[in-house]
């Protein structure tokens, strides 16, 4: 759990990999589902959205609690704002996006379940079997927007975000990608 210079510790690396892979994956299948029009993994899609919260809120406060890693090599005063925008993007993203799409199912009427299990009822149009009538049609709007352009927006930040970590490993060759690796 000790975080150096040359390590972040146990804990910041699991949840840094943890919520990454997770994301990404979301990600990728939720731009599969919207290109497809595959409805069927609608229901696996926001089940992991919405357990994700359970391991983004932890690492929010984990990396408040923890303070930001400190730059490794002689990065600009630009590029270290950059990383520093992208690093927050990259938590309020982790946090938006599954709070956005909650938003935008549970209000719209359509519901959240986990797994199965119920969290949000949904709300079914008695004279259109199939349809469902939004609790809030506003609010599940504002929600499908946030999810929306989100999305795009995690898609820069996470390429910013690799793109960076490459060019610290292989160009400036420090330990930044080691460090994110190894406890």
């Amino acid at each position: 759990m000790t975080r150096t210079h040359d390590s972040l510790g146990a804990v910041t690396i699991s949840l840094h990999w943890l919520v990454g892979l997770t994301f990404i994956g979301l990600m990728a299948l939720g731009i599969y589902m919207e290109e497809t029009h595959a409805y069927e993994f609608y229901d696996l899609h926001k089940s992991i959205g919405a357990l994700l919260l359970l391991l983004v809120v932890p690492r929010i406060v984990w990396r408040f609690m923890q303070g930001f890693p400190a730059a490794d090599g002689d990065a600009s005063p630009a590029a270290q704002k950059l990383a520093k925008a992208v690093q927050y993007l990259l938590l309020a993203g982790t946090l938006l996006m599954p709070v956005s799409g909650i938003m935008m199912s549970a209000f719209g009427g359509h519901g959240l379940a986990v797994f199965g299990m119920g969290i949000f009822p949904e709300n079914p149009d008695p004279s259109n079997p199939g349809e469902v009538i939004p609790f809030n049609g506003a609010l599940a709007q504002v929600g499908h927007v946030i999810h929306g352009l989100g999305g795009k927006l995690m898609i820069l930040a996470i390429l910013l975000h690799l793109a960076g970590a490459l060019k610290h490993h292989f160009i400036d060759k420090d330990k930044t990608l080691v460090r994110m690796v190894k406890p």
